[in-house]
């Protein structure tokens, strides 16, 4: 039998996904589990495993295409099953990439029920082709300017019997949008094939709108580039603007002497390097950050105003901005608390570069608490970190610079200077509550031994 296998919900509200690589072609003998396809969605890259054995028949969707859960990936011969077209009288299929016709895909059966996915990461749910069954061509994804325009209007519920129902959601025809013309208004199994005949029928509709024409002076093309946006920078665009529009940011500064630290660091990181744990300043900030943070409940927190409530948060996951090839990602280090500063050197450095070779799963990064960007390891020394959404504040490093400081007996040395920069939601971190946290914070890094005592 034919089995269409969907581009599956693999959580975290991802809707779509880009095509970057097929792993298998028609004709191909697939197990199940084996990796059909990579797809980029706008926090992974992930690839998507069979959940069938069997023989390939047809692929939907190029290299490079953009695809939304749900959608056709795999038509395939399930194996140990007796195939459509050696079945008498069973209607011919498309394998060449055409669509099928509008009567083909009225008479298709298709059913539609829960696959569980064996451990592979994916959820969601498949549908089955059962009898005749094949792909209907439901114009999903395009983009339509009357249905964007519809869709701000009050909707009403069609009047329409379950059979009905069934029909339109097979061929892919939201019911509410067909015009009844049974008793009462109701939509009839005529209409929704109107419906469709006239969807199958009409002008196709580009997927994207046209772009804006650049006008470059003849002879002077090379000055300009365009590139197409990937998945990660759609996703960092969004979450920038939902931050800076949701949460009124406030930002403080502060420098605090961090000598001892960077004594410290400097006799632990040729002892750790031996055995293979490199060492920098960050998990020593991010130790102090949670410690802080124990003793500052309002910085670990998250706003519920659908519910009226603010949400204090009594697990410590911190999350690291990373520049990346192809932007900026946050993994999360998870329960600090509990982990020794070398525990958390490990978990950075295995993070970070597996952030940059995007091997990331979508646990590793999504429930931080608390997040650090230390721009500092690049240059700069003091910034306004962007919030990162839904949490309330963000902690910003700045380059360690050495400089002239008065020691406790008013002597003039030289002392190593760390730039502080962080950014909270004023609606519920007050600046009182921000200065107490950086206090406790200065604390500890420039005399790292308190940590100890915290």
């Amino acid at each position: 039998m034919l089995y269409v296998f969907k581009f599956p919900d693999i959580g975290e509200g991802i809707t779509e996904g880009k095509i970057l690589e097929w792993y298998v072609k028609k004709g191909q003998t697939v197990s199940e589990g084996d990796s059909v396809i990579k797809v980029e969605t706008d926090k992974v890259v992930t690839d998507i495993p069979i959940p069938r054995d069997g023989v390939i028949k047809n692929l939907y969707g190029k290299e490079g295409e953009v695809i939304n859960v749900e959608d056709a990936l795999v038509e395939m011969e399930v194996e140990g099953e007796v195939a459509e077209e050696d079945r008498p009288g069973a209607v011919e299929k498309e394998t060449d990439g055409k669509e099928a016709s509008a009567d083909e895909v009225a008479h298709a059966d298709t059913e539609t029920k829960p696959v569980e996915e064996k451990g592979y990461g994916v959820v969601g749910m498949i549908e089955d082709a059962t009898g005749d069954a094949f792909l209907p061509s439901t114009g999903e994804g395009l983009e339509d300017k009357k249905a964007a325009e519809d869709a701000v209007k009050p909707r009403k519920k069609a009047l329409a019997t379950p059979v009905a129902r069934k029909m339109a959601k097979d061929l892919g025809i939201d019911i509410n949008e067909v015009k009844g013309t049974g008793p009462a208004g109701r939509v009839m199994k005529e209409d929704i094939q109107k419906a469709f005949d006239e969807k199958q029928s009409g002008p196709a509709v580009p997927r994207k709108g046209k772009a804006e024409e650049i006008k470059v002076a003849p002879g002077q093309e090379d000055l300009i580039e365009t590139e197409e946006l990937t998945q990660i920078r759609k996703t960092i665009i969004n979450r920038m603007v939902q931050s800076k529009q949701t949460a009124p940011h406030a930002t403080a500064f502060e420098e605090v002497e961090v000598s001892k630290l960077v004594a410290l660091k400097k006799e632990k990181k040729a002892e750790l390097a031996e055995k293979g744990i490199k060492l920098s300043y960050m998990p020593f900030i991010i130790k102090a950050v949670t410690l802080a943070l124990k003793r500052h409940k309002t910085l670990n927190s998250k706003l519920d105003m659908a519910n009226n409530r603010a949400i204090y948060q009594k697990f410590y996951n911190i999350g690291f901005a990373t520049d990346t090839p192809d932007g900026l990602m946050v993994p999360v280090i998870r329960n600090t608390d509990r982990k020794s500063i070398i525990e958390i050197a490990e978990d950075l450095n295995d993070l970070a570069e597996r952030a940059r070779d995007r091997k990331l799963t979508l646990d590793e990064l999504k429930g931080g608490t608390f997040s650090i960007t230390n721009y500092g390891s690049i240059a700069g020394t003091y910034g306004v970190p962007v919030i990162n959404y839904p949490e309330v504040a963000i902690l910003g490093i700045g380059r360690i610079m050495k400089r002239p400081v008065v020691d406790d007996n008013d002597q003039i040395v030289p002392g190593h200077i760390l730039p502080l920069s962080m950014s909270f939601d004023h609606r519920i971190v007050d600046g009182a509550h921000a200065a107490n946290f950086i206090r406790d914070l200065m604390a500890m890094l420039s005399d790292p031994l308190t940590m100890l005592m915290m």
